[in-house]
């Protein structure tokens, strides 16, 4: 195992985490964007209003997105099984 060979494994690993988690966190983002400007024009300056809406979104998201996330870890996962033959040369 060499390291260009490491380096492409943890490049697949980012890309993956990123792909995976990216959703929720845009999800989370957005929400916290909308709450800020609804807390700007009703002059609300409430700190804990956002968590709330912000977990239940993020939630929904990973509920809904959980076969997509799931099928992308499962490849993931068996793209690296497969190739153990060649990380052993």
């Amino acid at each position: 195992m060499n390291i260009d060979l490491v380096r492409d494994i943890a490049g697949e690993v980012f890309k993956t985490v990123i792909t995976v988690s990216g959703p929720a966190l845009l999800v989370s983002l957005l929400v916290g964007l909308l709450i800020s400007f609804f807390q700007a024009i009703t002059q609300i300056q409430e700190f804990t209003l956002t968590f709330v809406p912000k977990i239940l979104a993020v939630f929904l998201c990973l509920f809904v997105l959980l076969p997509w996330t799931a099928q992308v870890m499962v490849d993931f996962t068996r793209a690296l099984i497969l190739n153990i033959p060649l990380y052993i040369k």
